[in-house]
């Protein structure tokens, strides 16, 4: 299955035109884990082709491997993007915070003079890996130049409270739309969010004001009935009126029909019906 780079590169422009202040290629909802390294150079450069200014772009990596990791990060940091979202590897179960900091080091390290603006990135309901904010202190005590942030997509509010009491000088990205304004209130700076596919605009108080918004909370815990990644493209194609975007890559599949009627119901009466 190739990767429908154009449709890609519209969506990254709508995304950008509705408030984003960057787009994230190759991260959970962008099916990241699945997509080779050939593949990941050609979409970024179409992307830069394209116009989109290599500071709109930051790039998310999930290797097992250290090497790869790296490799992965320095393509992304030699085209200028804005930085690189870097999960832990996440094959190998139970692992220390020991073990991690060794592993983050040497993708540091392998990648050379050029490592800068590195998010950490902590989904345990992904990678079952947790990055501890005592994890965090390490890493930027070792690389004090290195780490400019974390998404925290934990779902775990006291996690979160401990981690912006701590590192609120970072920038600390909230994943979970259930917890991003009390996140920004407690001086988070934003968001890398699935649901900012569907409404930026809509996220931007939350983000900007620290709003509280109910039907957004309850979308979330709706969506979250579902297997995440493709419900979420299936709502991209629900908006865009193509059903290209339900498409997934294995070990994915797309949305079954029933489901995406039933999801794209409930999503008409909380957005939709609401604002008629």
């Amino acid at each position: 299955m190739h990767i429908d780079v154009a449709k890609a590169v519209d969506h990254a422009r709508h995304c950008l035109n509705s408030g984003c202040s960057s787009v994230t290629l190759f991260g959970t909802t962008g099916e990241g884990s699945s997509i080779g390294d050939e593949e990941r150079g050609v979409v970024i450069q179409a992307f830069l082709d394209a116009g989109i200014e290599p500071k709109q772009i930051v790039v998310g990596v999930m290797a097992n491997s250290y090497v790869d990791a790296a490799v992965q990060s320095r393509h992304a940091l030699d085209a200028g993007c804005r930085g690189v979202l870097l999960a832990p590897p996440s094959y190998f179960k139970n692992v220390s915070d020991d073990g991690l900091f060794v592993w983050f080091s040497s993708v540091f390290t392998e990648i050379g003079v050029r490592v800068r603006d590195v998010i950490l990135y902590n989904i345990p309901s992904v990678t079952a890996v947790e990055i501890s904010v005592e994890l965090v202190s390490r890493l930027r005590e070792a690389f004090p130049k290195v780490v400019a942030g974390v998404k925290d997509s934990s779902g775990n509010w006291p996690f979160t409270e401990k981690l912006l009491a701590k590192h609120k000088d970072l920038a600390i990205l909230i994943g979970d739309e259930r917890s991003l304004s009390a996140g920004v209130r407690l001086g988070g700076q934003g968001a890398i969010s699935g649901m900012a596919n569907l409404y930026a605009d809509r996220l931007l108080p939350m983000v900007n004001e620290g709003r509280d918004d109910p039907a957004m909370i309850e979308a979330v815990n709706e969506l979250l009935k579902f297997p995440v990644t493709p419900a979420v493209k299936a709502l991209v194609a629900y908006h865009a009126g193509d059903d290209g975007w339900r498409r997934a890559r294995a070990p994915l599949q797309a949305l079954p029909d029933l489901d995406y009627k039933r999801l794209t119901g409930i999503f008409d009466r909380l957005f939709v019906a609401a604002a008629a």
